[in-house]
């Protein structure tokens, strides 16, 4: 048998390979990329599949001699396997193994599977034994364990409006609308009409891995990527499984977790979802907290599911759906706000015959959203402070969206990967409000009664198309050249704002259409990453991106404690130039040490800018400052010792101040709000199934500024800003059985009162604690 499989060799007769890929517990990896490298011949080739979802895998080659195999999977160390010719190439088994971060192979950063240290980007990723080592339940909180992570008014999702949840990386342009492009399994996760996240739309327990991108990816990603990309990423469909996750709460909390999935030979199916409930607490601190005031609450659900198919060895498809429902008590009688969500989308991955491959995806989300906003009764002698509360908005936004993405990428020999790609986003939405004036007679506390004074439509459609090509060039054997670019063209049409006086029917002077506003941005970056030594590399990048104002920013308004902000339909797109050096290090067995220093230069940046002032009472409009400059250092250092200790440290230098605004000089050199000069992290983690896990985490945030002036202040202190706080959190997990795991986190263990906002003072997030059961079941 063995003379007749050398001969068929000799004879340069097609042979197959096939096997299957695992994890360490024997699960099925489906989706890993299976590259088949010839190593002998004129010249050497590769030819690549996929893995299906069983994780089963076969490539026909004509090559002779030997091959080798490399098989890279997200969240996974690379494996290779040398296939020496004439032994058996039928029914060969890889085991991919959990790595150090440096290892860890990512799909987010080059839109392709490569290794974190190969990479000229600055990437993070949380596993999911990390997710579980949290304390948190729900997933923002999870990441602020990364110190380039923050939300706009450093608080959780559990207690903010869903406006204030857009997420920033390195403090560039914090605000309510995210200038990071978050992704759930590489399709768009931001609010298409605000750009917010609703974190709340995660279910924790089916998250496999969160891929950070913290450099700039404009180039690959266009709008949103300016400022990095979060991809959540869902875990792996195995045979018959399903884990449950039912836990309970202080302040009457309960929280369900469920994840559930089979795989039938080519089709793999799962389902996910989480159920949350809690009574809340008070964001208003005690010292000036009113008869209005009441908890912060949220309720909320989300179920989504997902059927992966692989009908042959070259092609690979998926489709989705899900729906997600939220409300949301923030923190003042009559004020609330609600959200229902539907959501789809649906990918192929094709390997064609010449060796390249093409991906491409649709989806769309159909949204409604509705908050009310209200003001408080300045005090006076005859009435107490915050005892009195009016309606003055009343606002609903419906709003649809689709899109699709195409890529097409090709290995050129062994030294030269080529890809390129489209995109298409297209946002229909509009704000329809009923405002409010003070209805005249007798106040019965704590309402104000109010009657109905204008009603206004105000809204739009945005589109946009990219184009991006990438070169991914080793241009020596330590030395690899990254050349990107990426032209994208927006447009925004049918805008208007539609203003009737009531009752008299009669159009306001503010009554009109609003000419229709296009643009046409080139976004190329240029990187390298030069590898001194096995342990040891340095990498360099510079480049250029933009995002388009929302229709949030274009032409929503909303209210926060006795600041109003207006919208702008005059905005134009920010525009940012920026570049970092980094230096990667691996000094000793499995400590790894990374330090960065970036500089991000912004132009025409959407900012909310002061435009009046009357005692407490504060007006914003959105504004495009002239130039903004945020520049820093950031260093990460982990050391795993054996297999059940982890110690991961982090710190961010962030300097963030106004360059230029012609509009207004004074604000010329003051420092961005929301954006603290320091900020660290600090977790370890003692993880050993047959004892106990236990998992300690540290925060902490820097002085801030909660305005674009720099001046206000928090009662109580003397120096304007909001002060910095220290947090700690801890989970303990013990393992009762196979199937049965017992848990308890608490949040903010020593129960710090840490300030979040000002006008009024507001606060985060008191001591949270959580616990309950993790059950697995698993059939055959």
């Amino acid at each position: 048998m063995t003379f007749l499989v050398a001969l068929l060799m000799l004879a340069g007769a097609p042979r197959t390979v096939s096997g299957v890929v695992r994890d360490a517990s024997g699960a099925a990896v489906p989706n890993a990329v299976v590259i088949l490298r010839a190593l002998s011949g004129p010249s050497a080739s590769e030819q690549q599949t996929l893995s299906g979802p069983d994780g089963h895998f076969a490539i026909v080659t004509s090559a002779d001699g030997d091959v080798t195999l490399v098989v890279r999977a997200g969240g996974f160390a690379e494996q290779t396997r040398r296939l020496i010719s004439g032994t058996p190439a039928a029914g060969v088994e890889i085991v991919l193994e959990p790595a150090p971060l440096l290892e860890t192979v990512t799909v987010t950063a080059s839109r392709s599977e490569q290794r974190v240290i190969d990479l000229p980007a600055s990437v993070n990723v949380l596993t999911s034994e990390e997710i579980k080592e949290s304390a948190a339940v729900v997933a923002d909180d999870v990441l602020r364990q990364i110190s380039t992570f923050s939300l706009f008014r450093r608080t959780s999702s559990l207690s903010s409006h869903p406006s204030a949840q857009g997420v920033s990386l390195r403090g560039i342009g914090p605000s309510g609308v995210s200038r990071t492009l978050v992704l759930s399994d590489g399709v768009p996760f931001n609010d298409p009409f605000g750009g917010w996240v609703y974190w709340t739309r995660i279910p924790l327990d089916s998250v496999d891995r969160i891929e950070v991108v913290e450099s700039s990816s404009a180039s690959l990603y266009g709008n949103y990527a300016m400022g990095g990309v979060i991809n959540i990423i869902s875990g792996r469909p195995s045979r018959r499984t399903i884990e449950l996750t039912p836990q309970y709460g202080n302040r009457r909390s309960p929280k369900v977790d469920v994840f559930a999935s089979d795989v039938w030979g080519k089709v793999g199916v799962t389902v996910d979802g989480s159920v949350f409930n809690t009574d809340g607490f008070p964001i208003v601190a005690a010292g000036e907290r009113g008869p209005i005031d009441n908890n912060a609450t949220v309720k909320f659900h989300n179920v989504n599911v997902k059927l992966d198919y692989r009908p042959s060895d070259r092609v690979s498809a998926f489709v989705r759906g899900g729906f997600f429902g939220e409300d949301r008590g923030n923190g003042k009688v009559l004020e609330v706000n609600d959200t229902q969500s539907t959501s789809a989308s649906g990918g192929v991955r094709i390997q064609l015959r010449d060796g390249s491959e093409l991906q491409g995806t649709l989806f769309g989300d159909f949204e409604h959203f509705h908050s009310t906003f209200l003001a408080v009764t300045a005090p006076s002698a005859t009435v107490a402070a915050r005892s009195i509360v009016r309606l003055t908005i009343d606002q609903h936004v419906p709003t649809h969206s689709a899109g699709a993405s195409a890529q097409w990428s090709k290995a050129f020999g062994l030294k030269n990967a080529f890809s390129a790609g489209t995109d298409f986003h297209w946002v229909d939405g509009e704000s329809q409000e009923d405002s409010f004036n003070a209805a005249p007679g007798p106040v019965v506390p704590p309402v104000q009664q109010a009657v109905l004074a204008l009603q206004r439509a105000s809204g739009g459609t945005q589109r946009s198309e990219g184009l991006f090509v990438q070169d991914v060039v080793a241009v020596a054997p330590k030395l690899t050249v990254t050349l990107s670019a990426r032209l994208d063209r927006w447009r925004n049409y049918n805008a208007h704002n539609l203003e009737t006086n009531v009752p008299s029917g009669t159009p306001t002077a503010n009554n009109r259409l609003l000419p229709d506003r296009d643009d046409t941005v080139a976004s190329p970056r240029l990187a390298a990453v030069y590898h001194l030594a096995d342990r040891f590399n340095v990498w360099g990048s510079i480049g250029s991106g933009f995002r388009a104002p929302t229709l949030n920013e274009l032409y929503r308004q909303f209210r926060v404690g006795t600041v109003l902000t207006l919208p702008n339909d005059q905005l134009g797109p920010e525009r940012l130039v920026g570049g970092e050096v980094g230096v990667n290090v691996v000094p000793a067995k499995n400590v790894t040490v990374r330090t960065t220093w970036f500089d991000n230069r912004m132009t025409n940046p959407v900012s909310n800018v002061t435009t009046s002032t009357s005692g407490a009472n504060v007006t914003q409009q959105r504004q495009n400052l002239g130039k903004t400059d945020i520049w820093g250092v950031q260093s990460d250092v982990e050391y795993r010792y054996g297999p059940s200790w982890r110690v991961a440290a982090a710190y961010l230098f962030n300097h963030a101040t106004v360059e230029e605004f012609a509009a207004n000089p004074a604000l010329v050199g003051l420092f961005i709000p929301q954006v603290p000069k320091h900020r660290g992290s600090l977790q370890v983690a003692y993880s050993n199934p047959r004892f106990v896990t236990v998992s300690l985490g540290l925060q902490f945030v820097g002085r801030q500024f909660d305005d674009d002036q720099n001046v206000r202040v928090v009662p109580g202190e003397t120096a304007p800003g909001l002060p910095g706080y220290a947090l700690a959190d801890v989970t303990l997990s013990r393992r009762l059985s196979r199937n049965l795991d017992l848990f308890i986190g608490v949040q903010n263990l020593f129960n710090q009162e840490y300030i979040v906002g000002t006008l009024p003072t507001t606060i985060g997030s008191p001591r949270l604690v959580n616990g309950g059961v993790r059950i697995r079941l698993q059939g055959r």
